[in-house]
Order: C-alpha cells, then sequence, then structure tokens
C-alpha cells in the first residue's frame, strides 16, 4: 500500500521552513469549539447535576435519572479486577508495580518539608504537602486507556493525596472491565462516568453529586483542553496536551519493520499525531518507507494511520547524527527514540524530550504501559519548559517562616528601605514595630 510520505533533507535551502510547516500545531482551538465548551461550562456551574445529566444524555447517549447512577460503586471496581481473565489481570498487576516502584523513587527523589535555622535564630523552610483532592480524566469514546488511570492514580496515592475522584466518557452506559479494575488496582477513591468538558467543569466546581477537586490530570479530546484551559485558576491543571507524537532519530542500524511499526504506535491515535523519523542513511530511510507500505495493509486502524502519516508524518534525511540530535532538540517531542547501535553516545546531545527511549529494543508503546516513568508528557514542543506527569504535580509546597528577635532586630532596617522604597509604608512600620527592645 503506498503511503504519501513526506521525505525532507536538511541540507536543502527551504527544510527550516518545511520543518516549521510541518511541526504547525495551534493548542487553541477553533471558535465552534471555544463557544460550545464555554456553555457547557456555564450550564454546569448554573445548574450543576440537572445539566451534567442532560449533556451525558445529549454526548454519551446515557439516560440517567441522577448522578448517583453515574457513579460506579468502589464494590464494582473490585469486582472487576476480581473477573478478569488471569493473563488480563497480571498484565495490570505487573505494569502498576512497575509505575509503583518508579513513582516511590520519584517522591524520594523530590525531598520532604526542610527547615533550618541561620545565625540569628531566624527559622526558615520549606513544608511539602500533599493536594487534599485531585480529579483524574481517562479518556474514553474511540478507545479505553486503563493505563491512564494508572498513570494519573498511582502518582498522586505516592504523593498522599486524599481523595481521587475519576472520571471517564463511557458511551452508552458500557463500562469498560479494565478501566475499572485499573480503578481498583491504583486506588481510585470515587469513580463517574461522565466525560468531555461537562466532566471538567463538575470536578471544578462541583455539584450536589460531584465533589468538587483542587487539580484536574489527564489528556482528552479538544473538547477537554479547552475545558481545563478555562477552569484554569479556580483549580490547578497538568498541561494542556495535544495530539500524541513519536520522533525517531535512527543510525541505519534497527530493523526497517521494528522502525516502521514506532510510527505506526502513535499514528494509530489519531489522524493529527505526529511521527516523523530523522537518519543520516538515504537508502535506510527508502527501506523503511517501503517497510510502510507493506506493513500497513495488516493494521486495524490503517485508515487513522495513513491519514496521520501522510497528513502530519515525515522521513527526514540529515547531514549527520549530530544534525539528527539538534534538529530533535529543535522539535522537543513528546516521545524521543534513539534507535541506535550506541544510544549512550547521543543522549547527552538531547536536551528536550517529554521522554527518551535509549537503544532498538526500547519501543515507546513499552512506555505507555508498563516501563514505569509516566506516559502523560508534554506535547507539541512544550518539553522545552515543561515536564512529564509526576508526584510532584500533587503536592504544593508552603514556605515556612519563623523570625527571632534578633533576626527581626536584623531584617527590619532591610525591609523598611526596601518598603519606601515601593512607596509602602504600612510595610515598612510594620518591620521597624518589631526592631529589638521597640514596642510601640
Amino acid at each position: 500500500m503506498s503511503v504519501a510520505m513526506r521525505m525532507l533533507k536538511s541540507e536543502d535551502a527551504g527544510f527550516d521552513a518545511a520543518l516549521t510547516a510541518l511541526l504547525a500545531y495551534s493548542a487553541e482551538d477553533d471558535d465552534a469549539i471555544e463557544h460550545s465548551v464555554a456553555a457547557i461550562i456555564a450550564d454546569v456551574r448554573a445548574r450543576g447535576d440537572a445539566a451534567v445529566l442532560e449533556l451525558t444524555r445529549r454526548f454519551d447517549g446515557i439516560d440517567a435519572r441522577s448522578i448517583a447512577e453515574l457513579e460506579i460503586a468502589k464494590p464494582e471496581l473490585d469486582d472487576a479486577l476480581a473477573s478478569l481473565p488471569a493473563t488480563e489481570r497480571s498484565a495490570l498487576e505487573s505494569a502498576a508495580e512497575r509505575v509503583l516502584a518508579f513513582h516511590d523513587r520519584q517522591r524520594d527523589a523530590c525531598g520532604g518539608s526542610w527547615s533550618y535555622r541561620d545565625g540569628d535564630g531566624t527559622l526558615l523552610g520549606q513544608k511539602v504537602t500533599p493536594i487534599e483532592r485531585v480529579g483524574i480524566y481517562v479518556p474514553g469514546g474511540k478507545a479505553a486507556y486503563p493505563s491512564s488511570v494508572l498513570m494519573n492514580a498511582i502518582p498522586a496515592k505516592v504523593a498522599g493525596v486524599g481523595e481521587i475522584v475519576m472520571v471517564a466518557p463511557m458511551p452508552g452506559g458500557e463500562r469498560n472491565r479494565l478501566v475499572l479494575a485499573a480503578a481498583a488496582l491504583a486506588g481510585v477513591d470515587r469513580a463517574f462516568t461522565i466525560g468531555g468538558a461537562q466532566a471538567i467543569a463538575a470536578l471544578a466546581y462541583g455539584t450536589a453529586t460531584v465533589p468538587a477537586v483542587h487539580k484536574i490530570t489527564g489528556p482528552g479530546n479538544a473538547y477537554v483542553a479547552s475545558a481545563k484551559r478555562r477552569v484554569f485558576g479556580t483549580v490547578g491543571i497538568d498541561m494542556i496536551a495535544g495530539p500524541s507524537e513519536i520522533l525517531i532519530l535512527a543510525d541505519g542500524t534497527t530493523p526497517v519493520d521494528w522502525v516502521a511499526m514506532d510510527l505506526f504506535s502513535q499514528a494509530e491515535h489519531d489522524a493529527l499525531a505526529q511521527s516523523i523519523l530523522l537518519c543520516p542513511d538515504a537508502a535506510y530511510l527508502e527501506h523503511v518507507r517501503d517497510a510502510i507500505g507493506r506493513l500497513l495493509p495488516a493494521q486495524p486502524r490503517r485508515d487513522t494511520i495513513r491519514a496521520s502519516l501522510e497528513g502530519r508524518g515525515a522521513l527526514v534525511l540529515t547531514r549527520s547524527m549530530e544534525e539528527t540530535c539538534a534538529i530533535a532538540n529543535r522539535i522537543a517531542p513528546e516521545h524521543l527514540e534513539v534507535s541506535a547501535l550506541e544510544p549512550e553516545r547521543w543522549e547527552p546531545l538531547l536536551q528536550h524530550a517529554g521522554a527518551i527511549f535509549l537503544g532498538a529494543f526500547t519501543s515507546e508503546s513499552l512506555g505507555d504501559y508498563c516501563a514505569g516513568p509516566n506516559h502523560v508528557l508534554p506535547t507539541a514542543g512544550t518539553a522545552r519548559f515543561s515536564s512529564p506527569l509526576g508526584v510532584y504535580d500533587f503536592q504544593k509546597r508552603t514556605s515556612v517562616i519563623e523570625v527571632s528577635a534578633r533576626g527581626a532586630a536584623a531584617l527590619g532596617p532591610i525591609a523598611a528601605t526596601l518598603a519606601r522604597g515601593e512607596g509602602l509604608e504600612a510595610h515598612a512600620r510594620a518591620a521597624e514595630l518589631r526592631l529589638e527592645g521597640k514596642t510601640t
């Protein structure tokens, strides 16, 4: 099957412009989505449960009389886990164990609360505490994502979050057993079969039935992304997720079928997903192109894969592996595979990526499900300034200050001088009144 995938060359005069056009993706949604989401949020905020029920009926086809019918009771989650076939349960438990082990180490590396006293006895420190209640959004509709339950709920539990509320669209009311089992395994406290912008609004503002949370994490479609953007400030959010991405840096030593399938692994998510291969070997790129055409017809989601590869994919011929790494830093991809004989040689040159997968045997799909690190990653170049979801996203830091009498004597004149420089006399006087020995 022929796939009209772009072939770019870094040596061409128009390469920079072509790469910029290829990477172009706006996190802003179109006006129709923005207006629709604004109306949904306003409706949920005003009418609460009644609006959520009406919107769930309209979008998911579930005719419930109360939100209580949309809540999945804890025993049902436990029953789903208990009823899994042995192979599925073992896989889910193994993935959960690895994700837990990784985030346990991450919590330890983050450090906890700390304090010290300086020379005049003043106590300075930081208090780290978990967020009290978080909401996790688990995508549904086109596919079910039990792995997203693990990746959101487990680090929240490790961080010490008091209550985890899961929302997941389940069109037609069909409850995915693996999603429910993952929720039981990961320690989700409450779960609702609602999705879309209405689920985000319900979590952010609360209804008579759905508790208001303090932070919302998890990816979703354009409506979910728009809703998260709008409720930010009322609640915290993890990130605004765009379409999934994979960038493969290849030196020509990995079997071409492996690389082609790795490109497919992201392309099958969505027609807007992006799969790019960079390599300095022209013959290897041609072999990968042939493998793509040969392997694609057998893929169940071949139409989506083809649309993605033709719309936003590319095979890029570079002049060297060093240049390949430099281009990767410019792209700052969500998933970055270094499919090379000596990946450790190139890893130090890589500065910007959500996750780096080193070596031919490290397929991105292992990271999606069971390697251990989180698969909720920055997209659309935001890896330049943001990080994977982690334990730190479910904690907050509070500064702790206790100034001694001697400290007040030393700090007071400094504060007063700076306060008057800003024209804030009350600030200055508040500091001066506490100078050692002065009570009026």
